[in-house]
């Protein structure tokens, strides 16, 4: 095992212990000054949804097609809502979007693909529709190999960026409802696994070693940044922005692992990995709660809002507007256009 390998099964390994409520110096603990529910890590997207009718409301899924996006484009186009749910290419949606009861409509989105981002928000644009719930859900995990996407790293590209682009030109659909919710789709390794210094802005074109599990951290600390972010932009009785890590989940997205560290990560899998349909729970309570209108800014964990002491950049909101002032720098004509 070479060393980019034995990094590589470190990641692996330390998803294990991420279900805990502490670990690495830091302990996470239910914010009570926020509305806390009877839901917790067991719950099922189904569960937490029960008694809802989401009618009238549109509801866009990036990454529909699998996992924790599908799930969560099921359970709320059973609910009524009408989802909007992308996919890297129109017949992966197509597939996905048809196999669900309910009212359901394909688009692509591309995140590595900065324009497919702005081609995406405009045909949905061009539906005529409004926005009540934003579920920025799609990305890639800690086991793909270095790779520069013009001139950015990979796995930030798509996890970050590419939303970001996409949710900025889809502000219009949102203001449009009042009351709309955006939430990232984040990981506890933004606290557990991101660079010593949060984001590390002078390696974000690869100029340092890489290694997956920074690289991953990075992308989810900068999703938890930019939700904080545009907590501050907006008016929170228009548009509220928070946060949300899954669980550990059993999908697809340690595919491209190979080896000892597959079987490392798929074993893991097996023992304490949350199903889909918990997976999809803390997600689209966030996106649906009554109990959660106006709330913003928060970060949530097993379908409840947490604080998160010890070591950590999450709420931190001087590498925030730094993020913001930076991504404005890097995609440049792709928010302006």
């Amino acid at each position: 095992m070479n060393r980019r390998q034995f990094l590589q099964a470190s990641v692996a390994a330390s998803t294990l212990p991420s279900m805990t409520a502490c670990g690495d110096g830091v302990t996470i603990t239910i914010d009570t000054r926020l509305p806390v529910g009877p839901f917790g890590a067991d719950s099922t997207a189904e569960e937490v949804t029960a008694g809802l009718d989401l009618n009238g409301k549109t509801v866009l899924i990036t990454g529909c097609n699998s996992g924790v996006g599908y799930e969560s484009m099921r359970v709320l186009a059973l609910r009524g809502a009408h989802v909007i749910g992308t996919g890297r290419t129109l017949e992966k949606a197509q597939k996905a979007c048809d196999s669900v009861v309910g009212h359901t409509t394909p688009v692509v989105l591309e995140l590595s693909d900065f324009q497919s981002a702005v081609d995406c928000a405009a045909s949905v644009a061009a539906m005529g529709v409004s926005i009540d719930s934003l579920i920025l859900n799609a990305g890639i995990g800690s086991f793909a190999e270095f790779e520069l996407i013009n001139g950015i790293e990979r796995i930030f590209v798509i996890n970050y960026l590419g939303h970001v682009v996409l949710t900025q030109k889809l502000l219009p659909l949102l203001r449009a409802t009042g009351g709309s919710r955006i939430v990232h789709v984040g990981s506890q390794q933004a606290y557990r696994a991101a660079p010593e210094v949060g984001i590390d802005f002078d390696n974000l074109r690869g100029e340092g070693e890489y290694s997956g599990s920074l690289a991953y951290g990075r992308s989810k600390l900068a999703n938890a940044l930019y939700s904080l972010k545009l907590s501050e932009m907006l008016d929170p009785l228009q548009i509220t922005s928070n946060v949300v890590h899954p669980g550990f989940v059993k999908t697809n997205i340690g595919r491209s692992a190979s080896g000892i560290i597959k079987w490392l990560y798929q074993g893991a899998q097996s023992m304490i990995a949350k199903t889909p349909e918990q997976g999809a729970a803390t997600q689209v309570y966030v996106a649906t709660a009554p109990a959660l209108a106006g709330v913003t800014g928060a970060y949530f964990e097993d379908c409840n809002p947490v604080t998160i002491e010890g070591d950590n950049h999450v709420f931190d909101k001087e590498l925030a507007d730094r993020l913001w002032d930076e991504t404005r720098r890097i995609l440049g004509d792709y928010l302006e256009s």
